[in-house]
């Protein structure tokens, strides 16, 4: 009952923080340099053109009227029009958040048990040549661009060894995937669609794998920093002097102890991933949240990079009211 208060308040906070996210958006969208009609348009389009362009997204009117016209589309679920190509802002952010999402929740939660079990790993074999490895790892994983890595592994996966298939989208087109959420793997499951299943899959991999290698380095550090703290705890002494098994040491002491820093961490993380896919989606060909949303920037579409914002927005206070969740569960301390 506690936590489903919690909950509640955290979910009425998310209000004014999204206002906040609104109206800062909004307004600073509008103090970037250039005319995102005559972006769309051209050099060649008349003044008459350019001033119909404007009446029909509706930024000949003032400001003002422009903010309550967009707060009251979000009331209802509209995101407004995008300049660009003049479809529905929220039926193009659901054919490209889908995708993106996939990316991003396999790679964190993949990156999550892969810090848990080397962290502790490392940790309980300190100073020693598998403990050093796991530190040099942890140590390129946060040096190496992620654009450069995706590359590397193109040359390698798809070039010289073709394990993997062409960078050249989600899915091959000849199975016939019939969308639903926009996220490949997980259409081809629902409908049952095997060829889709395993080409969805196998262009998974090298995505994945370059988000995984860059969100893990610094959960790694993060698991193996706590692991040691609580190996030279006074308390964990204690239960290893009581001759408790190695299970029951690893289990109810280390484990549970370790993991209460990580949710923070963990949220931190999956927030950061999911804005800055876009050179994993670049160097994929992935056609994905990141990429609609530097499009969106660079050619000055309000509509879009409002939405987009907003979005990145949503999911990182949503991420970390689960953290804060998941932390209290693993931390009795914790008052919520």
């Amino acid at each position: 009952m506690r936590i489903l208060r919690f909950v509640g308040r955290r979910l009425l906070q998310l209000i004014p923080v999204l206002l906040g996210v609104v109206v800062l958006t909004f307004l600073l969208v509008r103090v970037l340099p250039g005319d995102p009609i005559r972006s769309i348009l051209g050099p060649n389009a008349t003044e008459a053109d350019a001033d119909a362009a404007r009446a029909r997204f509706g930024l000949d009117q003032p400001i003002w009227k422009q903010f309550l016209d967009y707060l009251g589309g979000l009331v209802t679920g509209d995101f407004g029009t995008s300049i660009q190509s003049g479809a529905s802002v929220t039926g193009e952010m659901a054919l490209r958040l889908g995708p993106t999402l996939e990316l991003v929740f396999i790679a964190v939660s993949i990156a999550i048990v892969l810090a848990i079990w080397l962290g502790i790993w490392s940790a309980r074999r300190a100073d020693t040549v598998g403990d050093h490895s796991v530190r040099i790892f942890a140590l390129f994983g946060n040096s190496i661009p992620e654009f450069w890595l995706g590359l590397v592994l193109i040359l390698v996966g798809y070039a010289a060894l073709g394990w993997f298939p062409a960078p050249s989208g989600r899915v091959d087109p000849d199975t016939n995937l019939t969308p639903l959420t926009g996220a490949d793997l997980i259409d081809a499951l629902i409908t049952g669609n095997g060829p889709a299943i395993s080409s969805s899959a196998a262009h998974l991999v090298l995505p994945v794998l370059t988000l995984v290698i860059g969100v893990l380095a610094p959960l790694l550090r993060s698991v193996r920093a706590s692991a040691l703290e609580v190996l030279r705890s006074e308390a964990y002494a204690a239960a290893a002097a009581h001759g408790l098994p190695e299970r029951t040491l690893l289990r109810g002491y280390l484990r549970r102890a370790t993991l209460v820093r990580l949710p923070s961490l963990a949220a931190l993380v999956f927030g950061t991933a999911l804005g800055s896919t876009v050179l994993v989606e670049y160097v994929y060909s992935w056609q994905g949240f990141g990429q609609w949303a530097l499009r969106g920037l660079l050619y000055r579409d309000y509509p879009v990079v409002q939405a987009s914002v907003l979005i990145i927005a949503f999911a990182y206070v949503l991420v970390f009211l689960i953290a804060d969740v998941v932390h209290a569960w693993l931390d009795p301390r914790v008052k919520i």
